[in-house]
């Protein structure tokens, strides 16, 4: 049998709390240690219908990519879903835990390696390291197309591989895509970085409308959405858990929590 104690310190061995950043929430939100685990569900957001879906597998962990709460609370009532979701989890003794931040901050195993493999990128590196002591912990993600693409083919294998019907992105570039940089989530804060490495291309999410200016036809921005760029670190997390423990079942939600929704 294995607790959440088990659980937690292999998660930490791969993405150490003290990796997050400081306004993150990462590590176990409800629950205790030394709870016995009996399955396991991976989700990106946990939600009410996330929690359903956990009793309905009998599942008493929810392991995901974001915090259920990021800031600090005064008051639970049924008032909104987070504090829906609080009770529900309470009630039904079922432990949640985030590898948020931590996750995206490291190299190996992490959530920008897991987008630049979808994408075939090869001789990655950290976009923004934290320090020049560690290069494989930081920021962002930067790597190579195996072949040179035109922004039509690269859109194309954009949208093919990394499973996004939408992508806004800057129409004047000249040249081709070869050298990509990338950050899951809202990674905006990196374009710069990215000019400066001189990327032909950036790919992340939540830019604002000026974001678009600020590039100077030198680097293309590819906005694929929040959810759209994170998403696959459910199975990123999924895999993780299910090739080290073998005394629990392991399960993917299928609940898509994006809140944003497209016509």
């Amino acid at each position: 049998m294995n607790i959440i104690q088990d659980l937690a310190d292999y998660l930490e061995q791969i993405a150490p709390l003290d990796l997050q950043e400081s306004y993150d929430n990462s590590g176990l939100i409800i629950g205790n240690t030394n709870w016995i685990i009996k399955n396991v569900l991976v989700a990106l957001d946990v939600t009410e219908a996330v929690i359903d879906e956990a009793i309905e597998l009998g599942c008493n962990v929810i392991v995901s990519h974001h915090p259920l709460i990021f800031k600090g609370l005064k008051r639970i009532s049924d008032q909104n879903h987070l504090d829906r979701g609080l009770i529900k989890a309470i009630k039904n003794d079922i432990a949640i835990y985030a590898i948020h931040t931590n996750l995206d901050n490291v190299l190996v195993h992490g959530v920008n390696e897991k987008i630049a493999c979808r994408l075939g990128l090869s001789d990655i590196q950290i976009l923004k390291p934290k320090s020049n002591t560690n290069l494989n912990i930081g920021s962002g993600l930067v790597g190579f197309l195996p072949n040179k693409l035109n922004v039509n083919e690269f859109l194309i294998h954009v949208k093919h591989s990394l499973n996004t019907n939408l992508i806004k992105y800057t129409k004047s570039f000249n040249g081709e895509i070869g050298k990509v940089a990338l950050c899951g989530g809202s990674g905006s804060f990196l374009l710069q970085e990215a000019m400066f490495q001189n990327a032909d291309a950036f790919i992340s999410a939540d830019f604002k409308y000026h974001d678009f200016f600020e590039t100077n036809d030198q680097t293309i921005i590819l906005d694929i959405g929040h959810f759209e760029s994170e998403q696959h670190t459910i199975g990123l997390i999924f895999d993780l858990i299910s090739k080290k423990f073998t005394n629990f079942a392991s399960h993917c939600t299928k609940i898509i929590t994006n809140p944003v929704q497209y016509f």
